[in-house]
C-alpha cells in the first residue's frame, strides 16, 4: 500500500510507547502532545535510530516487522532536527551535495530546484558559522530533501528560533508543503504552525495516539459533568453545533 503504516511498543527506561499510526502519501501530518508524551521517541523508531518492537512499512516496503529490520542508513528517510546539525567544514553548497550523496535514488527534488524553492541562491558560499538560525533550518531541510527521502520527518524545526526567524521561514515551509510528492511527519507544539502546514494532527498522551489517524474511537465515558460541559463550550467556540 502508498503511504505509511506502522505501531512500535515497548518500553525504554521508565518510559512505556504502545503506538499505532498511519500516514497519507503525501502532504504533512502533524504529531502534538505535551512534553513527555512520546513524540520524538515515536520520530527516532521510524527513523531506526531507537528499536523497539513493531512494525512499519513505507510506500509498501517493509522496514521493519518480526523479521526485517532497516537500519537508518538503508532507510530513505529525511530528518530535520531542532538543531540543524550542519557539516561546519563545509559550505552551504557542499552540505546540501552531501545530502544529495546519500543516494541512490533517481526520484525527487535536484539541487538547484531545492534551492529555489528554499532561497538558498545567496547562501550556497557561506560556511554554517555565518548563517543565522533560520538560514540553518532552511539548509538542513534542503539537504533532507535532496536525499530523495520516501518520508520526511521533522522534530520540532523551529523551536529553537525566535519569533522573528519563526515568521521569515515559515513560508518556506509552506512552499515545500505545496510542493511535497511524500509524506511528511511534523512534530510540534505551535498551534499557529500546525494551523499553516498541517493537512491533519496527531495527537499523543503518555506514549499512546489518542486523536487521529489510528486513534481509539474517542468516548465520553469517565467524564464528570464539570467537564462535559468544558468539553461542549470548547465545541461551541470552535463552532461546532450541538446534536441531539
Amino acid at each position: 500500500m502508498s503511504g505509511v503504516e506502522g505501531r512500535f511498543a515497548g518500553r525504554l527506561g521508565g518510559f512505556s510507547l504502545d503506538a499505532a499510526f498511519t500516514l497519507e502519501a503525501s502532504g504533512i501530518t502533524a504529531l502534538s502532545g505535551p512534553s513527555g508524551s512520546g513524540k520524538t521517541t515515536l520520530l527516532r523508531c521510524i527513523a531506526g535510530l531507537t528499536r523497539l518492537t513493531g512494525a512499519l512499512s513505507v510506500d509498501g516496503e517493509t522496514w521493519q516487522d518480526a523479521r526485517t529490520f532497516l537500519p537508518t542508513h538503508r532507510r530513505p528517510v529525511g530528518v530535520v532536527f531542532q538543531e540543524a546539525s550542519l557539516l561546519a567544514h563545509l559550505s552551504v553548497r557542499g552540505n546540501l551535495l552531501y545530502g544529495a550523496r546519500r543516494t541512490s535514488a533517481k526520484a525527487g527534488v535536484g539541487l538547484d530546484d531545492t534551492v529555489d524553492l528554499l532561497g538558498l541562491g545567496a547562501l550556497l558560499g557561506r560556511s554554517p558559522a555565518n548563517l543565522s538560525g533560520g538560514e540553518r533550518q532552511r539548509v538542513a531541510l534542503g539537504r533532507a530533501l535532496l536525499s530523495r527521502p520516501k518520508l520526511l520527518l521533522m522534530d520540532e524545526p523551529l523551536s529553537s528560533l525566535d519569533a522573528g526567524a519563526k515568521a521569515d521561514i515559515l513560508p518556506y515551509l509552506e512552499r515545500v508543503h505545496r510542493a511535497l510528492a511524500i509524506p511528511a511527519l511534523y512534530v510540534s507544539h505551535d498551534a499557529g504552525e500546525i494551523a499553516r502546514l498541517a493537512d491533519r494532527v496527531i495527537y499523543m498522551e503518555a506514549g499512546r495516539i489518542v486523536a487521529g489517524p489510528a486513534a481509539p474511537e474517542p468516548t465520553l465515558d469517565g467524564l464528570d459533568a464539570a467537564a462535559r460541559d468544558r468539553l461542549a463550550l470548547a465545541a461551541l467556540r470552535a463552532g461546532l453545533s450541538p446534536q441531539a
